[in-house]
């Protein structure tokens, strides 16, 4: 919130909260007609994806997530250049034959054989994860979704695999996980993301398109 306040304000569109600081309602100085809502990044795509909002700033994983079919919902129309983070699937150190999304497959499938289970991937991402696997042919597993800190799922036992985000990857060195060779799903950002919805009226077009062009003046 904090970034994308700054940014908006270095546009000459500054925000201000309606009421305490705690608020979640708010305008742009000098857009009478703008309305501005202060939400989670998983809901503002979940808005996006319902219509219930006409632009939004969130995470481009959360968005791909949560609208599979973005281009029949959404655009992305500006990154921003912060919130950058990988989503990335990891693996335990200790898996010195596993580099590839090749070797995951195949490792998989001596997995069930000797266990009689496919192996657990946790995450919170299990629509890109799904994709992810799909494309590279990875069929033995099963997903547990993750409702904590995923990185922590091989450790305790609750899976052998994760997918997760990362910045820096020092999370995963911690954990004692490593990333895949080719298991990068998506370099994710803050974006600016627009409704489809928006093209029907002109009106709305001609505004977001003015806060558009301000705030790509200052990335």
């Amino acid at each position: 919130m904090e970034d994308a306040m700054e940014r908006f304000a270095a546009a000459g569109l500054p925000i201000s909260k309606l009421g305490d600081d705690r608020g979640y309602r708010g305008i742009i100085g000098g857009m009478s007609d703008v309305e501005v809502v202060f939400l989670s990044a998983a809901e503002i795509a979940t808005h996006l994806r319902e219509g219930a909002i006409d632009m939004g700033i969130t995470g481009e994983d959360l968005l791909r997530e949560h609208i599979p079919e973005l281009p029949q919902r959404a655009e992305i129309v500006a990154r921003l250049g912060f919130g950058s983070a990988d989503v990335v699937c990891a693996v335990p150190r200790c898996w010195i034959d596993v580099s590839t999304m090749s070797d995951l497959d195949e490792v998989s499938v001596h997995f069930y054989e000797r266990h009689q289970r496919r192996l657990r991937v946790a995450t919170k991402y299990v629509s890109l994860t799904r994709g992810f696997f799909a494309d590279h042919g990875v069929r033995g597993y099963r997903i547990v979704e993750s409702l904590g800190a995923t990185e922590g799922a091989p450790a305790s036992g609750a899976a052998e695999m994760i997918v997760d985000i990362t910045s820096s990857g020092e999370t995963l060195k911690a954990n004692h996980l490593r990333i895949l060779d080719d298991g990068v799903i998506l370099r994710s950002q803050a974006v600016v993301a627009r409704s489809n919805r928006v093209h029907a009226d002109a009106d709305r077009l001609h505004t977001a398109d003015l806060i558009l062009d301000g705030l790509r003046a200052t990335i």
